[in-house]
């Protein structure tokens, strides 16, 4: 498959690749590396990990990252009620030594989290590794033995090797600089908020049924936006909703009605100063330049 074959694909899924970023995914897949995608928040990082696991027809497998993440989340732990109970069973049965310690740390107690759940999958998953920059930086020291070898290694079992190689997505919305370690394993790919004609063709992807005025007029008033002085800058995915909320209001035409205009921002505006600073008049006068 090449670059534009995927690419062409990824729109049968409704996400419009730029050309960049398609090339990207392309050599990720083909080289069997990781691929850190950085870019601000709400421009499609996520949605890239589920657009290629539908394609693939796999598994998603998600790791969250959030400050204090260990690898009792991410990669493994013992289920130690169960081995409590095991060994007090084993004593009732005068059981003891060397072969009630290899039991106890056996896969019967051992708990998968994500990322060790990955590799262990007959089938090949994509393992999505969300807001990575979130995690603290000991944690990126767990992950390096992972992404480039695509193993883990358990001090009480030894080192478990994948046995399929799981397409590995990383992403990342600039909360803090991630390490050279961490970056060399990776291929890497930036995204950005689109362009107005890219902006155009994902509302259509999602939204075929949108008419073309209003489609126009509703990426037009994003955009716009997204140039305010805002907290939180509304992403592809609130300017889906927005239209969503628009239609569903039945306007066909942002300037008609402002009222419905108004309401229809909590889309778009996440914060109350936001709110507060996008008055009725401004949406007015940004539904304008849309028009």
């Amino acid at each position: 498959m090449s670059w534009t074959d995927l690419q062409s694909d990824m729109a049968k899924q409704g996400y419009v690749a730029s050309d960049d970023l398609a090339m990207a995914v392309h050599l990720a897949l083909m080289l069997g590396r990781p691929l850190l995608i950085e870019g601000a928040a709400g421009v499609g990082k996520t949605e890239i990990a589920r657009v290629l696991a539908a394609m693939r027809q796999t598994q998603l497998i998600r790791l969250q990252c959030y400050e204090g993440l260990d690898a009792a989340q991410a990669i493994y732990e013992w289920n130690y009620q169960r081995q409590l109970l095991a060994i007090r069973a084993a004593a009732e049965d005068g059981q003891t030594g060397r072969a009630v310690e290899d039991r106890l740390f056996s896969d019967e107690f051992l708990l998968e989290r994500p990322l060790l759940k990955a590799i262990r999958q007959t089938e090949p998953p994509v393992l999505l590794i969300d807001e990575i920059d979130r995690a603290d930086e000991e944690f990126e020291a767990y992950l390096l033995e992972i992404l480039a070898d695509y193993q883990i290694t358990i001090p009480e079992m030894g080192t478990i090797s994948a046995t399929t190689r799981p397409v590995v997505i990383l992403t990342a919305n600039g909360t803090r600089d991630l390490s050279d370690a961490l970056r060399r394993r990776c291929l890497y790919a930036h995204v950005d908020y689109p362009d107005r004609a890219t902006e155009l063709a994902i509302l259509r992807a999602r939204q075929p049924g949108i008419e073309a005025v209003l489609a126009g007029q509703i990426v037009g008033f994003v955009q716009s936006l997204r140039k305010e002085e805002l907290e939180k800058t509304p992403g592809i995915a609130e300017m889906l909703e927005f239209a969503a909320a628009l239609m569903g209001l039945g306007l066909s035409d942002i300037t008609g009605d402002p009222v419905a205009l108004q309401a229809a921002l909590a889309t778009l505006l996440k914060t109350e100063t936001d709110r507060a600073n996008i008055t009725t008049e401004v949406a007015q006068r940004l539904a304008g330049r849309a028009a």
